[in-house]
């Protein structure tokens, strides 16, 4: 285009010269005007036909580094994008943490879009030599790269599968455990700074969400991953997937009334000495908590028989032990010993029940259990312990006070509460992040030193990013988040008379 506007000068030019010039001089004027117009075609030509010259004899000449960015450049000027989306436009002004989950799998697919001109990445990454085309280093640490073992990347980004026997590597499941399944508890969990800042119980559903202030999670992408793996949400976080203990199942299941909190119950079956194999007797089911911690203990020979006044308190307790019981089938592929048997009756009126069995211990969480204590006494093996479960020192008094005017034969042994103290213990660090080091007391600094030295051992310190062992001081502190009482236990032994 450059080249047309001074030709049609000439021609302009040619027109009047014709007019007022003789013969033989317009034909000498036709003569340079040819030959100046075959110059401009050739010009005009030059640019692309270089280019196709090049490609042409590529194939029997050898290849040059100017044939080679010619190419490229070539390439780059014929790569065609497709036009972006507002939602694609507004997203890239965004940072990451603070798109939806719609918007990060668009994101994705579009760095997954084979157009994204990856082989002209792969052209300006070889060094030719010769007649032959060797990848350069950096392109061997790629997967593109022809020497990286295919199988053994796609085996590095499963999780989920058994690691090879012959390397002596186990799989990544407890023994007698699977992968996570569909219908198992399972606890959400986000660390930060050596806290759980977040802790979450759920079951597994397909199609379900995981929802958090930290992002979401796809219940299909948790399902066939080994307990105890970090995953990251929508926005990136990564909260550490683990299943839920039974433990964590009484603090978290839905609930009618208070429960025993796992402390008091763990150190309730400390006092009774429950073993397997043995029968124990519970008043106040309640959510059914205790109940749960006994079945364990008793185990598939033994037997609960647990009783509760309300209708309501009643089902909760069933539904919870249900639920359990249907989670741990899935985890473990057996079934939960089903050696609980709930009934909706008065312990105070519940001797057709007790009838004819004896028990190794007896639970109670009532509100006046001293009013019970003559009809459990009876059925209560000699030597066999009562545990009692009393929110407030009040309900201890009337206990006693009970047991001195009904002489029976039970002996007190203990009364105790059971705290607990969180602490917070991490290492030392600056404001800026880093760690804090120790300092020997004989090599500080006194005052009105050298600022010069003082300076060079401040640049010292700065760079050592991580101290020997044994160098860094550490903080403790009891956790703000106490737990606050919840029961006093009392220990009744009956004796023989």
């Amino acid at each position: 285009m450059a080249m047309q506007a001074p030709f049609s000068g000439l021609f302009l030019m040619h027109r009047l010269l014709r007019i007022s010039t003789p013969a033989h001089i317009q034909l000498s004027n036709r003569i340079i005007l040819g030959k100046l117009h075959k110059c401009g075609r050739v010009m005009r030509t030059f640019s692309t036909s270089i280019v196709d010259y090049k490609e042409n004899e590529g194939d029997n000449a050898e290849s040059s580094p100017l044939s080679t960015k010619l190419a490229y450049k070539r390439a780059l000027l014929s790569k065609r994008r497709r036009p972006l989306s507002p939602l694609e436009r507004i997203s890239g002004m965004l940072p990451q943490d603070t798109l939806s989950h719609e918007v990060m799998q668009l994101r994705e697919q579009n760095q997954q879009d084979p157009e994204d001109g990856t082989n002209i990445q792969e052209t300006v990454a070889q060094e030719e030599v010769g007649h032959e085309i060797i990848p350069s280093e950096v392109d061997s640490d790629t997967p593109h790269a022809p020497d990286v073992d295919e199988e053994l990347l796609s085996a590095e980004t499963q999780p989920n599968t058994t690691f090879n026997e012959d390397r002596g590597l186990k799989s990544s499941t407890l023994p007698g455990e699977n992968l996570i399944a569909f219908g198992e508890l399972l606890v959400a969990e986000y660390h930060r700074q050596g806290k759980v800042s977040f802790r979450k119980m759920f079951e597994l559903q397909r199609g379900a969400r995981l929802m958090s202030g930290w992002g979401i999670i796809m219940h299909d992408n948790i399902a066939g991953q080994p307990a105890g793996c970090f995953l990251k949400t929508s926005r990136g976080v990564s909260l550490f997937i683990r299943r839920a203990s039974l433990e964590d199942y009484v603090l978290f299941m839905k609930r009618g009334p208070a429960i025993s909190y796992p402390k008091d119950a763990v150190t309730m079956l400390m006092m009774m000495d429950v073993t397997e194999g043995d029968c124990v007797l519970e008043s106040g089911s309640g959510s059914g908590g205790m109940s749960m911690f006994l079945s364990r203990a008793v185990g598939s020979k033994g037997r609960v028989l647990s009783l509760e006044v309300r209708e309501d308190h009643h089902k909760r307790a069933v539904l919870n032990y249900q639920r359990w019981r249907a989670a741990w089938s899935q985890r473990r592929g057996e079934e939960w010993p089903d050696n609980i048997q709930f009934l909706q009756a008065d312990l105070c009126n519940a001797s057709s029940f007790l009838t004819g069995q004896g028990f190794h211990s007896v639970a109670l969480d009532l509100t006046s259990p001293h009013l019970v204590l003559s009809t459990v006494t009876p059925h209560l093996h000699p030597g066999g312990i009562c545990a009692v479960y009393l929110a407030n020192i009040t309900q201890v008094t009337d206990l006693l006070e009970g047991l001195r005017c009904l002489k029976l034969p039970l002996l007190r042994e203990s009364i105790v509460e059971v705290p607990i103290r969180d602490w917070l213990v991490a290492p030392a660090l600056q404001k800026d992040g880093r760690y804090c080091s120790r300092k020997d007391p004989r090599l500080i600094k006194v005052q009105g030193e050298d600022e010069t030295s003082a300076g060079t051992d401040k640049g010292e310190t700065a760079t050592e990013e991580q101290p020997a062992f044994g160098n860094v001081p550490y903080i403790a502190r009891p956790h703000p988040d106490q737990k606050s009482h919840t029961a006093f236990l009392v220990k009744l032994r009956k004796y023989v008379r």
